[in-house]
């Protein structure tokens, strides 16, 4: 199935993901949004591949899909800002791994104890 031609879009190019907002029209001529996420893989030959990702909103929806991304979008900002914290984005980022050993005990119900042992030793 064909779409309809675009009545009106904007692009968002970020990284390696380039996202497509599009205002489509249905065949009753009302209006819809697509939002695509188009994603680039390289291959180790050079050459690359898109994976894409589409998403239909209908009118209907709008005020529901604007309320809950607004609710969204604010709890991780309140929660973690705007920095950008993963190992994509900072050549630098260590995560940061607990120091604490946690005993057979507690990781696993019913036992009781627990024997290291060496390779060695078998």
């Amino acid at each position: 199935m064909l779409e309809k031609e675009e009545i009106f879009s904007k692009v968002l190019r970020a990284g390696r993901r380039t996202y497509f907002f599009d205002v489509r029209a249905t065949k009753a001529d009302d209006y819809y949004i697509t939002i695509t996420e188009s994603k680039k893989f390289t291959e180790e030959d050079g050459s690359f591949h898109f994976k894409k990702h589409k998403i239909y909103l209908y009118k209907e929806d709008f005020t529901a899909f604007t309320e809950i991304l607004e609710e969204m979008t604010s709890y991780v900002l309140n929660h973690k800002g705007e920095e950008v914290i993963s190992e994509r984005h900072q050549k630098d980022f260590k995560k940061e791994y607990a120091t604490e050993r946690v005993s057979a005990e507690d990781s696993v119900p019913g036992i009781s104890s627990f024997t290291d042992i060496d390779f060695d030793d078998i």
